[in-house]
């Protein structure tokens, strides 16, 4: 596999962070102050991360239970896609992926055991170069990232690091200006609900012209799924539906591979702070922590709309990854089949996305930092693999991705999940097991979406197994691995 070269990893940072800087004096240089004057103003950046939020998780998406009107206002006022996914489904991973555009192999960031590390300094992350380009930049909520970003520069800092924060007594880290105080606790208060009051005191703040960019990254609703008070009793008389896998297991699981029986990540049987929970009790309080999110972007989007900037502040919602709700009586991610590596994507900018917009490609985390400095009007840095969503707003892109690379590392702890890696395509699935001898899972998702078929051991299919495998090593041979910190 390819490797980054040392002679040229200091001019990640460096390099890049002057382009960005230049960008907006290059942008005005040599015009007249009327000239200037009329340029579009920049617009200001809210980016909406969900924790472990799947794609389906959404009334827009026709979900049966789960009521979304304020994610659902995002999309419907924008653009949507129904084919985004994770490149590594697993939280610290997944938020480097989200600030880096880079695969987690290639930033050295592949496993929550990392995430006490710092990102090596000289990869930039989106919001260093939106700041060096004029924007004031800050967070609140679950950061989850190397270090929880705190070696990076925030204008206002309001986050934690940790896997499963105490939902109502969290502890938090506040700063502003560069400079980030210690851990404090703050009791009788829901996390979220705390992070967005800190969020919208931050935006009333008066930082004349300048733009913008806030993230509000929600721990909601990661395990243990602790409810707001308000909705304790929410869907209390709901019957959830069992999946018509969720007793595979009592099958043996037809047509899985070994490893995947043995692996611990089964609801009754977890070990992530959940052991014994039901299917009914997981659902329930994921939705009901689904709801509480959902009033908390409403509580920002109405005061951006009080303070007449909706339109003009460009709204980007995803989520890490997606999650498992009982299929094959599976819990929580990391495994590369649909409901793990399916996320919710959507934009809202008026000034440049038509309203109604829905897409089919297949779009990544990966895209998701280009696609942010795109909508600020900075250049994303070559070293960058995804690529902005933003054009496919108006046009369909014939050289968008067939096909996609995904990786997974973290093991044996917590849940003996097998490290993996494999591609999609717009039809075909491959995944490889990082076992001895290796394991596998293939199918053809158009004929069976639901994966049900493992076609890996079928003669007819050695072909089709030949051809993914050969296009597998090329995407992992293109994909450029970083030393492991």
């Amino acid at each position: 596999m390819s490797t980054l070269n040392d002679h040229n990893r200091r001019e990640f940072l460096q390099g890049t962070l002057a382009v960005a800087g230049s960008a907006l004096a290059t942008s005005v240089a040599g015009t007249s102050t009327a000239e200037a004057a009329a340029q579009p103003k920049r617009p200001n950046l809210v980016f909406f991360f969900g924790e472990g939020q799947r794609a389906d998780a959404l009334s827009i998406e026709g979900h049966p239970i789960l009521r979304t009107p304020n994610h659902d206002r995002i999309g419907a006022e924008g653009m949507r896609f129904k084919n985004a996914f994770c490149t590594n489904a697993l939280c610290a991973p997944a938020r480097a992926v989200a600030f880096t555009g880079l695969y987690s192999r290639t930033s050295g960031a592949l496993a929550n055991e990392d995430m006490n590390l710092p990102l090596p300094e000289d990869i930039p992350i989106f919001t260093d170069l939106l700041r060096a380009a004029g924007y004031e930049v800050a967070i609140v909520g679950k950061v989850h990232f190397r270090n929880g970003g705190e070696d990076r520069y925030w204008d206002y800092y309001f986050g934690h690091n940790a896997a499963g924060n105490n939902y109502h007594n969290p502890f938090y880290k506040e700063g502003r200006k560069g400079k980030i105080g210690p851990q404090k606790q703050y009791p009788h208060h829901y996390a979220d609900d705390l992070a967005t009051d800190r969020a919208l005191a931050w935006l009333e703040e008066d930082r004349g012209d300048k733009p913008f960019c806030l993230l509000v990254w929600f721990v909601t609703p990661h395990s243990p799924f602790y409810r707001a008070r308000r909705h304790l009793d929410l869907y209390r008389d709901v019957v959830i539906p069992k999946p018509d896998t969720f007793d595979d297991d009592l099958k043996g699981y037809p047509g899985k591979p070994k490893c995947f029986a043995e692996a611990n990540n089964k609801i009754g049987t977890t070990v992530m702070g959940d052991t014994c929970r039901t299917l009914e009790e997981v659902a329930k309080d994921y939705y009901a922590g689904l709801v509480a999110v959902d009033e908390n972007i409403g509580r920002i989007m109405e005061l951006l709309e009080k303070k007449n900037i909706l339109d003009d502040t460009a709204i980007i919602h995803s989520s890490d990854h997606g999650y498992f709700m009982g299929e094959w009586r599976l819990y929580d991610k990391r495994l590369m089949h649909e409901p793990s590596i399916r996320v919710p994507m959507q934009i809202r900018y008026p000034k440049r996305i038509p309203a109604n917009t829905v897409r089919q490609e297949m779009v990544l985390d990966i895209d998701i930092a280009p696609t942010i400095l795109d909508l600020a009007g900075v250049p994303a840095p070559e070293h960058m693999q995804g690529k902005s969503l933003v054009p496919l707003a108006h046009a369909h892109d014939p050289n968008w991705r067939k096909e996609w690379f995904y990786e997974y590392f973290e093991y044996p702890c917590p849940e003996m999940t097998r490290p993996c890696r494999g591609i999609r395509t717009e039809r075909y699935k491959l995944i490889e097991y990082q076992t001895e001898p290796k394991q596998y899972e293939m199918y053809d998702l158009q004929k069976d979406p639901r994966e049900l078929n493992n076609l890996w051991d079928a003669s007819k299919y050695a072909d089709l197994q030949k051809d993914l495998m050969d296009r597998l090593n090329k995407l992992d041979a293109a994909t450029p691995h970083r030393k492991h910190a």
